[in-house]
């Protein structure tokens, strides 16, 4: 008998069917079981006789043949798709045992720790599995908007011969006899798209060695990078990040119900347009709302995302604000100067709920001034002469922003953690084990020589 996916068995009443999935919970009543059956579309209802499932437990994997009928009036689950039938089983087949679960996955109370050690169970979990069903429709939202609005998409390098933005925080790999680094983002390969596409996009894992042990960094990310050419202004960029953010939180409200139900979230859509504020004006408010003052600070501190996005709230009931015009010293070198004050780029960055989700600007797109730029900053040119290419035969007016995917959701969800937003998190303290439960860091040969 052909399997049926037990989301649709509400249209099968009367009717025998084949279903297959873990079992969820047991109950035994007596000279009567039921179990809850799972799989990918839905939870249903099994009534067995106790003699034909013994042994089962939690996590089991069954096959299960019976009729679907309606239940009692008083056992109905408005909850539940399925919530005003049961299966009668007839026929049970295990396909897989499970040893005994370590704790209710029905209700994972757990420490993040402990949660994550457990990964490969605990994403089982209807509220954890939630998680990942809501940073789908967020990926899928943005992959819409960018083909709605002409972009292409492209798939950048993970190797990377240099760091992008410079710095030491960059994972470096032996490659082969030479030197590589794992890509801190897909910047320079997203700017030489514009070139060919004009308009590029691409959801990229990037990866930042930051010693930083916080609720909101990852050392392995998954980046929503958009590139554009031919821009009247930078303010251009400020409007499509908005486009796609409200679109973002219209699908996921649209297509993500009784996942942000079970979060007790509902989500508000982004004003129109989102406040834009230059980041000196924002520490001033800062120092005016709390006494600190940051105002020779190059960046805004965690608090003061916290407080501006209090402010926002409060000012323009909004959720969302733009921080504008960074000091060009604290930005990397493909940045573009403000023309008004060229201590300042015509860049920024977004701000939801108090924490940073979106980075961008305008680009330097002339050849000579990237050429400076590279060396000011301190690096060597002969590292850049690939991405050079693409300026020195012609690059329009252009530029971009990258979008962090755990932030987002995590910022949606009101998570305690961005781990919690990673699928599977690295950090300081993990890669899937504890680093501590794993084989320690293996000695560099001293024999090998580098060409």
């Amino acid at each position: 008998m052909k399997r049926v996916f037990i989301a649709e068995t509400v249209k099968h009443l009367d009717k025998k069917v084949r279903v297959c999935g873990w079992v969820n919970s047991r109950r035994d009543h007596g000279g009567i079981v039921f179990l809850d059956l799972r799989d990918m579309t839905g939870v249903i209802q099994v009534v067995c006789k106790p003699e034909s499932i013994k042994d089962v437990k939690d996590e089991y994997v069954l096959a299960i043949e019976g009729t679907i009928g309606k239940r009692p009036p008083k056992m109905i689950n408005k909850e539940l798709v399925t919530g005003e039938i049961e299966l009668k089983a007839d026929k049970i087949e295990l396909l897989a045992e499970s040893d005994a679960v370590p704790f209710d996955l029905r209700d994972l109370k757990l420490k993040l720790p402990t949660l994550l050690d457990y990964r490969p169970l605990t994403l089982r979990g209807e509220k954890v599995k939630a998680i990942f069903k809501v940073t789908e429709q967020v990926i899928n939202s943005f992959r819409k908007t960018m083909k709605e609005l002409g972009f292409t998409e492209f798939q950048a390098p993970s190797i990377v011969p240099v760091a992008t933005e410079g710095g030491a925080e960059v994972f470096h790999i032996d490659y082969f006899d030479y030197d590589a680094y794992l890509a801190q983002s897909p910047q320079l390969y997203k700017q030489i798209m514009v070139g060919v596409f004009e308009r590029a996009f691409t959801i990229a894992h990037a990866y930042r060695a930051e010693p930083s042990v916080t609720t909101r960094h990852l050392t392995e990310y998954i980046s929503l990078d958009a590139e554009m050419g031919f821009i009247s202004s930078w303010e251009e960029l400020l409007d499509t990040c908005q486009t796609i953010v409200y679109n973002i939180i219209s699908d996921v409200s649209q297509e993500c119900v009784q996942e942000c139900k079970l979060f007790g979230v509902n989500l508000h859509k982004p004003n129109n347009p989102i406040p834009r504020l230059k980041m000196r004006d924002a520490q001033e408010i800062i120092l005016e709302m709390t006494g600190r003052d940051n105002r020779k600070e190059a960046d805004l501190e965690p608090d003061d995302e916290k407080e501006i996005c209090k402010w926002a709230e409060e000012k323009h009931n909004s959720e969302f604000v733009f921080i504008t015009h960074y000091p060009t010293s604290k930005r990397p070198f493909y940045t573009f100067p403000d023309p008004e004050n060229p201590e300042y780029t015509l860049s920024f960055d977004l701000l939801y709920k108090g924490l940073e989700i979106v980075t961008g600007g305008q680009r330097i797109n002339d050849y000579k001034q990237l050429q400076k730029n590279i060396v000011k900053w301190g690096n060597d040119i002969k590292n850049f002469t690939f991405y050079l290419q693409a300026f020195k035969y012609g690059m329009p007016p252009e530029g971009g922003f990258a979008l962090g995917s755990e932030r987002i959701v995590k910022q949606m969800l009101n998570l305690e953690s961005i781990k919690e937003a990673s699928i599977f998190p690295r950090d300081m303290t993990r890669i899937d084990q504890r680093l501590a439960n794993l084989q320690p860091k293996r000695a560099k040969s001293k024999d090998k020589k580098k060409k």
